[in-house]
This record gives structure tokens, C-alpha cells and sequence, in this order.
């Protein structure tokens, strides 16, 4: 059976990439690679064995383009509203916070926010399937 380990996201500025994901959900760098033409940092916290792999490209100045392939990564937390709060307060800049609930079955409540290479990253409250 596979089980999922990184995803892999390119980033411009290493030190802005890892600040914003440690203040934003507790990230930290676990392992760390430098080459002479890319490093590689790979970031978790106590909650997951799944990481995010941060890949810088040396030299690479322009923005990286999405595409239209790209979704978002989802990331879930106890209060949302209070995250909410927090992440307003770091000027991260949340999305309005909504509520998806079908014929009133609440399904999800989330907020979006986009990381410093434009990446979206989707904040879940616990609840039902996302655990």
C-alpha cells in the first residue's frame, strides 16, 4: 500500500517561504538539501508524517506559473474562527470564512489564504471528513 509523503511546491525565497508557513500552520523544517543548483526544504509539525517540500531553484527570479492544473493544498485546525483571527492579525490576509452545508448539512467551514508564491492553501475547521 503507498502512502503519501511531500508534495512539492517551487518557491522564489526560501527564508520568506518557511517564515510564512511556520507563523501561518507551525511548519517547520525537518531535512534539509543544498545543491549547487536547488535546495530542498522539507517542512512539518508534531500533527503530521506528510510534509511540504519546498524547492528552490538557484537563479530563478521570474514567478512560477500555476497553470490551471494546480488546486490548493488543505490544511485543518481546531478553532477556525480563532485562526481566522490570528492569520488577519499577521497580515496574511484570510479569505472571508464559508460555510458549505447542502440542504443545511453542514459539510465544511474554511477560509482560504495564499502563500508568498501565490499558492492557495485552504484552512478547515475539523469536522466530519476533515480530520
Amino acid at each position: 500500500m503507498a502512502k503519501i509523503i511531500h508534495t512539492m511546491i517551487r518557491v522564489l525565497d526560501l527564508d520568506r517561504s518557511i517564515s510564512f508557513y511556520q507563523q501561518a500552520f507551525g511548519l517547520r523544517p525537518s531535512h534539509e538539501l543544498d545543491f549547487e543548483d536547488f535546495a530542498l526544504v522539507y517542512l512539518r509539525n508534531d500533527e503530521n508524517d506528510m510534509e511540504i517540500e519546498l524547492t528552490l531553484n538557484k537563479g530563478k527570479t521570474k514567478e512560477y506559473k500555476h497553470g490551471n492544473g494546480y488546486g490548493h493544498v488543505a490544511m485543518c485546525v481546531d478553532e477556525l474562527d480563532d485562526e481566522h483571527e490570528r492569520l488577519t492579525a499577521l497580515g496574511i490576509e484570510p479569505t472571508d470564512i464559508v460555510e458549505f452545508a447542502p440542504d443545511n448539512n453542514l459539510l465544511a467551514r474554511f477560509f482560504f489564504v495564499t502563500d508568498p508564491d501565490g499558492y492557495e492553501i485552504e484552512v478547515l475547521q475539523r469536522h466530519g471528513h476533515y480530520q
